[in-house]
């Protein structure tokens, strides 16, 4: 195991106050000024973006912009195989240059908290103070007030999609916000942005999209991570740094059905590395207390957090518009895994947020196209991928069948659900309605030993 501490510096002026490594602790440095006072990585492509659109984020929220490339860039380039004792905990260290490190010191706790509970590893944040020469970076707002009302985060998934329609429907205009991440997935972005543009081109929303990105070879001698448990910290502080330039209180929404959001494991080996936590209820409660703590005046909420996915396409604001551009949306794990066969991207139909998305589909007609279209077309081998995933979800309806009333304590399981005691009953349904559904879509579909 190697413990590993990822930090930037403003300009080659400032490479003196880099924070020396321990011992036993490889480091990395980054500059993180292209040019001048522009800053790399895509952030100083988002501000001049932002500011296009009369959008001027704050300097805190800018701060945590830069907090999010660090962690971006140390979960997506150290090896969880290589750089861990048990293949997936690592040891990470980032230090932060921000504007004000008072304000950030305080925040440790909470962020620490949060990261852990994220990625699975072990992380310690720390802060010094950003070059006196870059202590005011973000331009001066002028004085047009943008007119969004909220900002939303955009990935081109169907839920997104959904949350997109429900709100313009709604009279209300979004600030969506992007992350550009593979090809297959910045098309379906733009496709989908495209589309609600054309529908709704009397209602003045626009975007941020931002390409945040690190080499794979950015640690020396270190294989990069394929994981990516730690990306919605990015997707969410890149919402929150637009939502600051709305000059207003704000809510950033982050669109996803109950059932993907609690993410209970499907049997026991999912609990690790194949059960995300990117929009679990704790995990957004720990958003909100690292907003409250900052001073930033935003709110992150998932609307959606009680109705499973075919009740989103179900109460879709604009049913028939969603229904022409289901197939546009991408929701697959891996859309590129088909290549192998010669096929393009394209939903795989097997994964785990495929089968969600395909049981939510019932109720309209599905023109996606799927690797493999017919799940009753054979005897899936639970060996292998296909068949692993169905196996699973057959596991844990068996479950829910044998034991009535363990959703309520399985809901606990991805982790802790404290901070609203309230909604356990709705958390608890949800989840129980949202494998009922998968479980419609599995009747008849077999699994066995080949």
């Amino acid at each position: 195991m190697t413990r590993h501490l990822i930090q930037a510096y403003f300009g080659k002026r400032d490479r003196a106050t880099l924070a020396p490594a321990d011992t036993g602790e490889k480091a990395t440095a980054f500059d993180i000024v292209a040019y001048d006072k522009v800053l790399d990585f895509g952030i100083g492509a988002a501000l001049t973006d932002l500011k296009a659109k009369k959008v001027f984020p704050s300097e805190i929220a800018l701060d945590l912009a830069v907090t999010a490339a660090h962690v971006h860039a140390a979960d997506t380039r150290i090896s969880r195989a290589t750089e861990s004792e048990d293949a997936w905990t690592r040891q990470l260290r980032v230090v932060v240059p921000v504007s004000n490190v008072e304000r950030w010191t305080t925040a440790i706790p909470v962020l620490e908290r949060m990261l852990n509970f994220l990625t699975g590893d072990r992380w310690t944040v720390q802060f010094r103070p950003r070059p006196a020469a870059y202590a005011q970076i973000v331009p001066q707002a002028d004085l047009i007030v943008p007119p969004y009302t909220n900002v939303s985060l955009f990935s081109g998934g169907l839920d997104s999609f959904i949350g997109a329609i429900d709100q313009l429907e709604g009279g209300e205009i979004p600030f969506f916000v992007s992350h550009a991440g593979e090809p297959a997935v910045s098309k379906a972005q733009h496709a989908c942005f495209d589309a609600l543009k054309s529908q709704y081109a009397k209602i003045p929303f626009d975007r941020l999209r931002t390409w945040l990105a690190f080499p794979k070879k950015f640690v020396r001698h270190v294989g990069s991570e394929d994981s990516t448990r730690g990306r919605s910290f990015l997707f969410f502080a890149l919402g929150v740094f637009a939502g600051t330039g709305l000059r207003q209180a704000f809510v950033l929404r982050a669109p996803e059905n109950g059932l993907i959001a609690l993410n209970v494991p499907l049997d026991a080996l999912r609990l690790g590395a194949l059960s995300t936590r990117t929009t679990h209820p704790f995990y957004i409660a720990r958003w909100n207390e690292l907003l409250e703590v900052l001073g930033i005046p935003g709110r992150v909420e998932n609307p959606y957090w009680n109705q499973t996915k075919g009740e989103m396409v179900a109460d879709c604001a604009n049913r028939m518009f969603l229904k022409r551009l289901v197939p546009t949306t991408l929701s697959c794990s891996s859309p590129t895994k088909g290549r192998w066969q010669g096929l393009g991207t394209q939903h795989c139909g097997f994964c785990l947020p495929c089968l969600i998305r395909r049981a939510s589909l019932s109720s309209i007609r599905d023109a996606t196209t799927y690797t493999v279209p017919n799940l009753r077309a054979q005897a899936w081998d639970p060996r292998t991928a296909t068949g692993e995933q169905i196996r699973s979800f057959q596991y844990a309806l068996q479950r829910l069948q044998e034991r009535p009333g363990i959703e309520k304590m399985l809901i606990h399981k991805p982790g802790p659900l404290t901070d609203n005691p309230a909604a356990l009953d709705e958390l608890a349904a949800v989840y129980k309605r949202g494998l009922e559904e998968v479980g419609a879509l599995l009747k008849g579909v077999r699994t066995r030993p080949s």
